[in-house]
């Protein structure tokens, strides 16, 4: 935390010099084991008072912003002084406040503060965060180091049964099951996140949805669970609990060094939501223009009109050429951003939205926000085309990166289903690294909420293809958990890929034990807290040893990849960065193979410590990590 003075006069109440320890600006280089927790503050001030000087000409000055409910229409009268004009406002500590000067009727930003955000009208707002304390920051992290976690809040852990109250008319795997906040806040606090080395946590959507049941497109009934169908966007959904538990789960995480991101779901609303019955003209016409609807799929294209086609018939598409409209959900968003304190928004479906939200969203995140570190933002386009996502991904303007949606079809491909060759992995990988440009960071993944679970596309006979929905068996003839080894071997195998390369790992919860499911809602199983198999409980004691291994090595999160063999079933690289060279070998096959390309010589093996000495045979169905020997 930090005085913000800039050009500003800025006097805080009880800003004790002796309590501030150093510099806190300098990011840290954290790995993503590292304690990367809220320091220890000797006197935190929960509040004090901030005064802002106007230092130009006038004869009447007022000052307008968000610090007041009436702030931006009333504002403060600023008193004439020695020094210009002043106000002095009450604030709580690190609280943000953008606010502009009326200077004999006109909006000015402040000549003095640099440090400023797009008004929504052409202009700019001021920008100043007060530090009450001067007590230092939590470490920020460099994103490249982070190990995600996808939340979905409902179906992880239920902490507070009260606030269980399903839908009525919803059959039980689209219904409300009784995850929450609370839940997840004692798993974060009993270390289940740590012990698996993850120091980021994506979490479904925690706004309010619609309270009553919508049909799917197979047929059944849905509740809004999965938070996808939002209503009241000023609230919490009651089903997961309150804010302030929310807010809770967010403390919880800092605590304890871990990064938290929210869904947040800008394409569209429910037609319960009170913004899309106060403004319909915000959003685009159910009416694709020739006397049909305009539903993704039905009357309008997923494609050529995906900007303005409703997802479903009771989910109007917000149409941000409409500048209220947008100015609105940017808002809405970042208010979301400070009242929670998230570090970053996994954006939905943004192929499906003006680019003009982005660039209005990334403008305003900069300046209001992203003060001690970096608010990332990282998207979902649900496509195999690498230009189409590239052209999203720029961290100066819009998103820091997005899923790499090709790389989790090459990886299926080859590794778990056994296509191809692993040359095909090795071309893929040496085109795909590097592709989103300087200063992106993608996330790199194989299992999320809209696919069948990966561990079936691992099974000795692949229940289905890389790109597949796997939606037919969601209902019925739903598949069991596999009994056997190989499908978890192999998972292992993918997963040791994604953790020594470039990128943001994310692991969909439930997959570091390769749960079973077919496609949505199947692949939303409660989340499995015990009786696990044998081959369950070695998959995720690796998939922690990886996480430790990432951590101790900056090589394998910020490193070039040098492909150094390659055959029907194997590939070997290295992963190097200044200081740290790490030798990574997989083999897809179901029998022992040579780790061709790798450097005769002794290493150590980066997960279980042991001496190796090359050359070096992989059993069936395995990875290694190997560091030179010292």
């Amino acid at each position: 935390m930090r005085c913000l003075l800039l050009a500003l006069v800025v006097a805080l109440a009880g800003c004790p010099s002796e309590q501030h320890p150093g510099d806190d600006d300098v990011p840290g280089d954290a790995g993503p084991g590292d304690d990367g927790g809220i320091p220890a503050c000797a006197n935190p001030i929960a509040s004090c008072s901030v005064t802002i000087t106007y230092k130009g000409a006038g004869t009447d000055v007022v000052l307008r912003g968000d610090f007041a409910a009436d702030g931006w229409t009333v504002g403060i009268p600023m008193v004439k002084t020695a020094a210009g004009f002043e106000a002095t406002l009450p604030v709580g500590d690190q609280q943000v406040i953008v606010y502009k000067f009326v200077v004999d009727g006109n909006w000015i930003a402040d000549p003095d503060n640099a440090r400023r955000s797009p008004d929504g009208h052409g202009a700019f707002n001021s920008v100043l965060r007060a530090d009450c304390d001067q007590c230092p920051a939590r470490p920020a992290i460099d994103w490249r180091d982070s190990i995600m976690y996808f939340v979905m809040i409902d179906r992880f852990a239920n902490g507070a049964p009260n606030n269980d109250a399903p839908v009525n008319g919803v059959e039980y795997p689209g219904q409300y099951q009784g995850g929450d906040f609370e839940g997840l806040r004692q798993k974060i606090e009993e270390g289940y996140f740590d012990d698996l080395g993850i120091n980021t946590l994506w979490l479904t959507s925690p706004i309010d949805n619609a309270n009553n049941s919508n049909p799917g497109s197979d047929g059944h009934a849905y509740s809004g669970y999965h938070g996808y169908w939002p209503a009241d966007l000023e609230a919490a959904e009651s089903k997961l609990g309150t804010e302030a538990e929310l807010k809770a789960v967010v403390d919880a995480a800092h605590a304890r060094g871990i990064q938290v991101l929210i869904d947040y779901v800008m394409n569209h609303v429910h037609t319960q939501s009170p913004t899309y019955q106060q403004h319909p003209e915000w959003f685009w016409p159910n009416d694709n223009g020739f006397g049909g609807n305009c539903v993704c799929g039905s009357g309008c294209s997923w494609d050529s009109d995906r900007l303005k086609c409703w997802f479903d018939p009771f989910l109007p598409d917000f149409d941000f050429r409409n500048a209220d409209a947008r100015r609105y959900s940017v808002e809405n968003a970042m208010q979301w951003a400070k009242r929670i304190g998230v570090d970053g928004f996994r954006l939905d479906a943004v192929k499906h939205i003006e680019n003009v939200w982005l660039t209005d969203l990334r403008a305003r995140v900069n300046a209001e926000v992203a003060w001690d570190q970096r608010f990332y933002m990282v998207g979902e386009t649900f496509d195999g085309s690498r230009d189409l996502i590239k052209s999203y991904v720029n961290p100066d303007t819009m998103l820091d990166g997005q899923f790499d949606f090709p790389m989790r079809g090459q990886i299926l491909s080859t590794l778990l289903r056994r296509d191809g060759s692993m040359g095909d992995l090795a071309g893929f990988l040496s085109t795909n690294d590097g592709f989103y440009g300087a200063g992106s960071v993608m996330s790199t993944f194989i299992g999320n909420h809209d696919v069948p679970r990966a561990v079936h596309l691992a099974e000795d006979a692949p229940l289905w293809g890389s790109w597949d929905g796997g939606k037919e068996r969601a209902w019925s003839n739903k598949p069991g958990q596999p009994q056997n080894a190989s499908p978890y071997e192999r998972l292992a195998v993918a997963y040791t890929l994604l953790w020594t390369s470039p990128g943001i790992p994310m692991m969909y919860y439930g997959d570091e034990l390769g749960m079973a499911g077919a496609g949505d809602p199947d692949n939303r199983r409660l989340m499995q807290w015990d009786g696990h198999l044998p081959s369950q409980t070695q998959l995720r004691d690796r998939i922690a040893a990886l996480g430790k291994m990432r951590a101790a090595h900056p090589a394998t999160r910020r490193g070039t990849r040098v492909q150094l063999g390659v055959a029907l079933d194997v590939l070997v690289y290295k992963m190097t960065d200044p200081g740290d060279v790490v030798f990574v070998a997989l083999n897809r096959g179901d029998g022992a193979q040579a780790a061709v390309g790798l450097p005769t010589g002794d290493y150590m093996d980066a997960l279980t410590g042991e001496a190796v000495r090359a050359p070096v045979t992989l059993p069936a169905r395995s990875a290694i990590v190997l560091v030179p020997a010292q």
